[in-house]
């Protein structure tokens, strides 16, 4: 159905999913509007129409493909083997940002599209929320070693108090990424910079 879109050269077609990215992200399904998507993505709408189909067609298509990037580029490149938290907190944090250089507005995307409640296409995305986890915590921070924090921590609490403060400094980059010229990041600066944190933390929570 997308063969169309899916054969555009890739500046193209990444401009026309960023844009819908954005407008679906920052007004649900229902308020979104493709007149928006299509100025933002540089093309006329039926053009847009020409590769898209439709606004529901395409925006469970989006739910799919971007599902099928972030297997490929974010969750399949996480080293599950790595039991130290602020190793596995750096790894899933640093290539969120690199996924969010090339598509800034795609976890938010995801998250609106697990949480809608548009009657258009909640039936559609019943049956596609199980390839989501509910809890990102768990999944990434639930198995990892707890014998290198000080033994009168309440383990859980700082687990989740170190996952609330990464969370909050990659939120500043995630805003970042999204108010300046991605190009213009310095992503060896943002890794250093994310390193020194990391080692103040570990000062903190390990013995």
């Amino acid at each position: 159905m997308f063969s169309k879109f899916l054969g555009l050269e890739p500046k193209r077609r990444n401009a026309i999913l960023n844009a819908a990215l954005r407008e679906f992200a920052s007004k649900g399904f229902d308020d979104a509007s493709t007149n928006v998507i299509a100025k933002e993505a540089g093309i006329s709408k039926p053009l847009m129409f020409h590769y898209i189909n439709n606004k529901k067609d395409f925006f469970l298509f989006l739910y799919d493909y971007c599902l099928d990037i972030l297997n490929r580029e974010y969750f399949d490149q996480i080293d599950v083997r790595e039991k130290d938290i602020f190793e596995r907190l750096r790894q899933t944090c640093l290539l969120k940002i690199q996924v969010m250089q090339k598509y800034p507005w795609i976890f938010d995307f995801i998250k609106i599209a697990v949480l809608t409640d548009s009657d258009v296409i909640k039936d559609e995305l019943k049956k596609r929320r199980k390839m989501v986890e509910t809890s990102s915590f768990e999944r990434f921070y639930g198995d990892i070693d707890t014998s290198y924090f000080r033994s009168e921590l309440d383990i859980e609490k700082a687990k989740q108090l170190i996952f609330w403060a990464v969370s909050g400094y990659a939120g500043q980059i995630v805003d970042k990424l999204r108010s300046s010229d991605i190009s213009e990041l310095n992503f060896e600066k943002i890794r250093t910079e994310f390193d020194g944190y990391l080692n103040e933390l570990r000062k903190t929570y390990y013995k």
